[in-house]
């Protein structure tokens, strides 16, 4: 599969952080996301079921097959999934570049937080485009590291997050895709592409984004690299150490944290695009 590394991991607290992050972002990313009855939809690299959940939840008539090429996060998705009584989903092992799927099979594509993690951005959504049927629409949803703006500001804080971002360059992913959804999505031939830009912004007059957010999705995802920014020589255990300080320092009474989420749909045109 031509996909990066999964620079965070797979452990226990990587699948909390992941279902964490989902449940903070519900609104924010979501509240626009529905597919009505009886379509298809294919959901891109569902991981431990994170996304799959709220798919399945806010359209609970369409019909949601969910694809991974790892079991064991198909064995967690598959007990998120029967946790939450949810009965539209249907989990299959698969490769994005290589789908088990006949040409045209799907209404509708679902995909969030896999671009970043695949070295041939284009060539995946192109392999997804398909098994879209003609007319049918695509939903990406990525992030982008160098969106974050916090107070106080500290250059450890920022090389922190640098070091993640250079991981995951090293590994084949890009963590500043976001920034980059249309045009991917034009040259891969869709039309009618719209990006809406998705900011998390936290204060202390959101305690909920303050835990969620702040420090158990970003900041804890960012923490998680410290093991592998000090194996790479990205940066020194004391410097890291004081960026993720700085970072937690941000969730305080007096700090503000700010991170943008880009959310893409187009459209599988009915005919070829003109040169």
């Amino acid at each position: 599969m031509q996909t990066g590394a999964y620079v965070h991991g797979y452990d226990s607290r990587e699948n909390l952080r992941l279902r964490d992050q989902a449940s903070t972002l519900v609104e924010l990313l979501h509240a626009d996301t529905f597919y009505p009855e009886g379509t298809r939809v294919l959901e891109a690299g569902c991981g431990v079921g994170a996304q799959t959940v709220t798919l399945a939840t806010k359209s609970p008539k369409a019909l949601i097959t969910s694809i991974d090429a790892s079991e064991a996060s198909l064995a967690e998705a598959g007990n998120a999934v029967e946790t939450a009584g949810i009965g539209n989903v249907t989990l299959r092992r698969a490769d994005i570049f290589n789908l088990p799927f006949e040409s045209a099979s799907f209404d509708h594509v679902f995909l969030c937080f896999v671009l970043e993690h695949v070295s041939q951005p284009m060539q995946a959504l192109s392999a997804l485009q398909r098994v879209l049927k003609p007319g049918g629409t695509i939903t990406v949803i990525e992030g982008d590291h160098g969106s974050t703006y916090f107070y106080p500001e500290s250059d450890y804080a920022r090389d922190a997050i640098r070091c993640l971002v250079e991981l995951q360059a090293r590994a084949g992913g890009n963590a500043l895709i976001g920034r980059a959804l249309y045009p991917l999505l034009m040259q891969a031939g869709f039309g009618e592409v719209r990006v809406s830009p998705r900011m998390v912004y936290v204060d202390a007059g959101k305690p909920d984004l303050v835990e969620g957010f702040t420090k158990k999705t970003f900041t804890a995802m960012i923490a998680g690299a410290r093991q592998s920014s000090l194996e790479a020589g990205l940066i020194s255990g004391a410097n890291f150490d004081r960026g993720i300080a700085d970072l937690y320092r941000t969730a305080e009474a007096d700090g503000v944290f700010c991170y943008t989420f880009f959310k893409a749909i187009a459209r599988k045109l009915t005919a070829p695009r003109e040169p």
